[in-house]
């Protein structure tokens, strides 16, 4: 049975990267550079927005939204604000935004924060092309089917790549269970890459955050298939601006060359894995995430090195090469340059005091967590190695047992 849907799994992949290639994959459109934030009135007047819905946290409400705020109010752009998206946001989240989108009369979004804000906000414009389809219904691939309204990203961390994604990941508040939404109309229009906005991110989110840029960039490299010369290329160059720039990031948050070069491979690492994927990592931190409300850099700097350990010589080659570009290691097989660039992440995890496992997973979610990573990695994810439930369970247990 393991045989026939393992067969299964790499036939619709094969069959899905075919396709893939004729469709269109948009990229949003950067502006970066300190005072970026100040373009996006003129955007929204050439998309003929006038009158915009901003969606965002509350702390990210509170201290960085009003910089916008302020633009458009001096640019006579009316706008409703929603500050209130929580961590890891649930269909509930999306249900409200939507509704008070459609009750305002706004004819666009600008979404400021990390994921979570970026994600409500592109589900919520989802819900509003399909005021008649439940979040739900359209998890998983192109199923959102319609063009959205002029979408503007603004992270404020550097890492989700929310900004460049055709994903958005919500939480049924009821089950636990993560969506995706996955959609290449849910490509944001434009990203605006203003490092002010990220100066005074604490260190703790800076240094998740960039590992879950990291993620997306060689979880989208190790892939099997699904890639394009432009992904491999991006997430090569956005796997030596983290090595070479969070660290820095996270000893100054007022390295202003540093914060902007996240960004701009956050931005990278971002595209990398729309186009060709991600994997068993995301999988499993997308379970905590649910199940635990872990936060999804956090959970993905722990599970990384765990994961490509895991895989073992299927990605030995690709992170050789990997730990060239970055000079971790340049002699040696590439078994032992693959082990030096794992164990540089596992460094650079510790010099970030980032943890090295998780002793709050319970071991009746187990077998829950083993069902669902299993379900939204197989058959869509390129994985180097694909899981079973034996094998996945194996990594739980890592993950737990290194805590």
């Amino acid at each position: 049975m393991a045989f026939v849907k393992n067969i299964y799994y790499r036939s619709f992949q094969a069959v899905f990267n075919v396709g893939a290639r004729c469709l269109y994959w948009r990229r949003p459109i950067p502006f970066s550079g300190v005072g970026s934030v100040q373009k996006i009135p003129e955007l929204l007047k050439k998309e003929k927005v006038q009158k915009v819905m901003v969606v965002t946290g509350p702390t990210v409400g509170r201290k960085l939204a009003p910089k916008i705020l302020t633009e458009l109010d001096k640019a006579g752009i009316a706008y409703t604000l929603f500050a209130e998206v929580e961590a890891n946001p649930s269909v509930n989240t999306v249900n409200r935004i939507q509704k008070l989108y459609l009750d305002t009369g706004c004819q666009g979004f600008i979404a400021i924060g990390g994921g979570s804000p970026m994600d409500a906000a592109k589900a919520a414009a989802a819900r509003v092309v399909r005021p008649n389809t439940p979040v739900g219904k359209m998890a998983g691939l192109l199923r959102v089917g319609k063009k959205i309204p002029p979408y503007i990203a603004v992270p404020t961390t550097a890492g989700t790549g929310s900004e460049t994604t055709i994903a958005a990941v919500i939480t049924d508040t009821e089950t636990h269970h993560k969506y995706a939404l996955m959609d290449l109309h849910l490509v944001p229009k434009y990203a605006i890459l203003d490092p002010e906005m990220t100066r005074e991110l604490p260190q703790k989110i800076t240094s998740t955050t960039g590992m879950d840029a990291l993620t997306h960039a060689v979880e989208a490299y190790v892939c099997w298939t699904y890639n394009t010369a432009e992904s491999i290329r991006l997430a090569e160059e956005a796997v030596c601006e983290i090595f070479r720039y969070l660290e820095r990031a996270y000893n100054d948050g007022n390295d202003m060359e540093a914060r902007t070069q996240m960004l701009i491979a956050s931005f990278k690492a971002g595209f990398a894995f729309t186009r060709a994927g991600v994997g068993n990592v995301h999988a499993i931190a997308h379970t905590l995430g649910g199940l635990y409300n872990t936060p999804h850099g956090l959970a993905n700097a722990v599970i990384l090195p765990i994961v490509l350990e895991d895989y073992g010589e299927a990605v030995h080659e690709k992170l050789a090469h990997l730990a060239e570009l970055t000079g971790v290691r340049f002699n040696g097989t590439d078994a032992e340059k693959a082990r030096a660039f794992i164990d540089e992440i596992r460094a650079m995890n510790k010099r970030m005091n980032i943890p090295t496992g998780f002793d709050f997973i319970k071991e009746e979610d187990i077998p829950q967590m083993i069902r669902w990573a299993l379900a939204e990695a197989n058959p869509v994810y390129p994985v180097p190695v694909l899981y079973d439930k034996k094998r996945c369970e194996k990594v739980i247990r890592r993950i737990i047992a290194e805590a």
